[in-house]
């Protein structure tokens, strides 16, 4: 949590008689599958007469978000003009959401992208790492011996991309996945 954010924790059972502590009672964020926004506070008693209690806990406040400073289409690799940082409130943002400017520039728009948009990292691709035609280096491990090839890209690529080679030596056509602008890694 931040400046910007308070807990706001409850309701606790007002039936619930709980025996007084003779420690300080310890809080921990409470194990499991959590919702954004919200969370599970465990309240832990440990002493001759321990004893835990779950309190739901409500997230209140803002925090940063990168949102797309204009429309953005498909294909733009994004600068620091494409995108701005605003507080939003917490409540409601999109999984995946990006609150770091450094995280998105040089990514890709995998899909068209309105204008103010929040940003998260499932519109956006990894950076382009081959491009069709060029000369690349195929390498192939296996069982501890590694060979390096030639090849030509037959397709546009980003980094962990699976691509499309041909090797320059046989004239097959391999998959691989690029793993630089100079290497396609070919997996067995």
């Amino acid at each position: 949590m931040t400046d910007k954010q308070r807990l706001v924790v409850g309701p606790v059972q007002p039936h619930l008689q709980l025996p007084s502590c003779e420690n300080t009672i310890r809080t921990a964020r409470a194990p499991g599958i959590q919702t954004p926004g919200r969370v599970l506070i465990e309240l832990r008693c440990d002493g001759r007469a321990p004893w835990h209690l779950y309190v739901p806990a409500k997230i209140v406040g803002t925090t940063s978000v990168l949102l797309a400073a204009h429309a953005l289409v498909v294909g733009t690799v994004l600068t620091a003009k494409d995108v701005t940082l605003e507080q939003r409130d917490l409540v409601g943002l999109p999984p995946g959401y990006l609150d770091d400017a450094g995280i998105a520039v040089g990514l890709t728009a995998a899909r068209a992208i309105a204008g103010g948009a929040i940003l998260t990292n499932q519109q956006l691709l990894g950076t382009q790492a081959v491009q069709r035609g060029q000369t690349v280096t195929l390498v192939a491990d296996a069982g501890g011996i590694s060979v390096r090839m030639t090849g030509r890209a037959m397709s546009d690529g980003l980094i962990n991309q699976r691509i499309k080679v041909e090797n320059l030596s046989s004239g097959k056509i391999v998959e691989g996945i690029a793993r630089s602008p100079q290497v396609v890694e070919i997996v067995f």
